[in-house]
């Protein structure tokens, strides 16, 4: 028996003898199906090709790690290095001995964080070999396709897993998306890791805010303008998305523009065409 994976989304799934038939991720409107049909691989027949995990220094405290070449949706994880306190905040799908040392060197994990299933990947494996909990909140439980007693289901709307450190449910994209506040990151200026719950876009002083991306399905106002009110709240002043898009400076401000403008459009008084 094997734990198949969907080569477009990278998510694993529950061991079985047969690929399932079709990826319960890819198959509703947030994600898609590729065009050419439903393909599979496993975590063997990756380490048997020529994929790799490159780990980043992004700055103090904070490293990248992103698949090559490309797999799957193609995120970016993060390590949070928090005084003593690792975290893995989002997940890729290849794990490798190569990983795994290098993860070591840099104090090893303590927990794995979740923003949404489309970043769940092979969270297992990861949390197997480190023996740590993974954190996702209960409103994306029925997304879940590898089930495991490393899971934790947290519930309401934030949770602090060290000092400084908290998962913030801002919904949206999925009912239980989630964004990291890391507060002493950037120099004690804080710093939002945000998956693309919040999307960091080509021009950096600006996000955006989707239901499906690859859809192109937006959010209604109302609740955009519930996820600018919450990320008012919280302390930071940079983020970090799934794809290596970055606000150096002023995100708060960032995201209040954002959101304006994002309502402005719906509302049809941005512009006129």
């Amino acid at each position: 028996m094997l734990n198949f994976m969907c080569t477009t989304c990278g998510v694993q799934y529950n061991k079985s003898n047969y690929p399932p038939m079709y990826c319960t991720i890819c198959s509703e409107e947030r994600q898609y199906i590729n065009p050419n049909g439903q393909t599979w691989t496993t975590l063997q027949l990756m380490k048997e090709k020529n994929f790799q995990n490159i780990i980043r220094f992004e700055e103090e405290n904070l490293f990248s790690i992103q698949t090559s070449p490309k797999f799957g949706i193609g995120q970016t994880a993060y390590l949070v290095k928090n005084k003593g306190f690792n975290l893995l905040w989002d997940c890729v799908s290849y794990i490798d001995e190569k990983t795994i040392e290098e993860i070591k060197r840099l104090g090893g994990l303590d927990a794995i964080a979740l923003s949404h299933p489309h970043y769940y990947s092979s969270k297992i494996e990861w949390a197997e070999e480190f023996d740590v909990p993974v954190y996702i909140h209960e409103d994306d439980q029925e997304w879940v396709t590898r089930q495991s007693d490393k899971i934790i289901f947290w519930s309401g709307e934030s949770l602090e897993l060290d000092n400084g450190v908290n998962i913030r449910r801002l919904g949206g994209h999925y009912k239980g998306g989630a964004v990291l506040e890391w507060q002493t990151g950037n120099e004690q200026k804080g710093v939002l890791l945000t998956g693309d719950i919040i999307q960091v876009v080509a021009d950096p002083k600006w996000v955006s805010f989707m239901y499906s991306y690859p859809n192109l399905i937006p959010l209604p106002a109302k609740k955009v303008k519930e996820i600018s009110e919450v990320v008012e709240t919280l302390k930071f002043d940079r983020i970090y998305n799934a794809f290596h898009g970055i606000v150096k400076e002023n995100g708060k401000l960032v995201v209040h523009n954002s959101a304006n403008r994002y309502i402005e459009a719906l509302e049809g008084t941005l512009f006129d065409t």
